[in-house]
């Protein structure tokens, strides 16, 4: 599919392409992404059940685009094993990206459990500035989020600019809701997290998690304690 953009500006294009692929299924907005960007593309994975998706789409329509992952060395194993399977399932290449500091340093400078103490610097020093300095030699990058996943989510587009990391940001399950993320790994048979069927809904970091009751929000097993929602990745004009 080629969409001809004459004299529009960087924005104005990503407009005019959000509104386009408002209604896309993803499968049409990843291979547009790999098509457009090249190896200027990278996609994000955190592992969990949109992530999955997303990762199963692109090994169908894009399987050269590079996947990375932010490991900020304080994952559950389950991940970690998780990562091995889908990785040997589906065919991908995972790039790991790491903090610059390590959990020894982290300490030394900021004190121990920096996550407790101060879970937005830990976010910082372990997610959002490596994410950065990472899409600093991209063109744009995809991700699993969903509008109905958090109210700073609610108004994501398909396609918008990260102006934070200065690259475009493609989302292509923007409009799925969490039935048709399961109903889709099951009905391809795909592997996820065995956390998910012991009361995690939402899987990040194991210090940051906590199991949920039945029936509550998703996303309320993070940072508990804290009045904090997002690791700061997908906040609109996050200094990071």
């Amino acid at each position: 599919m080629s969409i001809a953009l004459p004299d529009l500006t960087p924005e104005q294009e990503v407009t005019l392409l959000a509104e386009n692929f408002e209604r896309s299924y993803p499968h049409e907005i990843i291979a547009w992404a790999a098509m457009r960007y090249g190896a200027g593309l990278a996609v994000a994975t955190g592992f969990g059940p949109e992530g999955i998706v997303i990762l199963h789409i692109l090994s169908q329509v894009a399987p050269q685009t590079t996947v990375f992952y932010l490991d900020t060395g304080l994952f559950f194993p389950e991940t970690y094993q998780l990562r091995d399977q889908l990785q040997q399932k589906l065919g991908l290449t995972f790039t790991q990206v790491t903090p610059s500091l390590s959990l020894e340093e982290q300490e030394k400078e900021y004190g121990a459990n920096l996550w407790e103490t101060n879970p937005d610097l830990c976010c910082r020093l372990r997610k959002v500035i490596p994410l950065r300095a990472y899409l600093a030699t991209k063109q744009a990058w995809v991700t699993a989020i969903r509008r109905s996943q958090t109210t700073q989510r609610a108004h994501a587009k398909a396609i918008e600019c990260d102006k934070t990391n200065g690259v475009v940001k493609i989302n292509p399950l923007i409009n799925w809701s969490q039935e048709q993320v399961w109903t889709y790994l099951h009905l391809f048979e795909l592997p996820y997290n065995p956390l998910h069927e012991r009361g995690y809904p939402s899987i990040g970091c194991a210090p940051c998690t906590r199991p949920v009751a039945q029936g509550a929000d998703p996303r309320s097993g993070r940072w508990v304690g804290h009045q904090k929602v997002e690791c700061g990745l997908h906040v609109p004009g996050d200094g990071g």
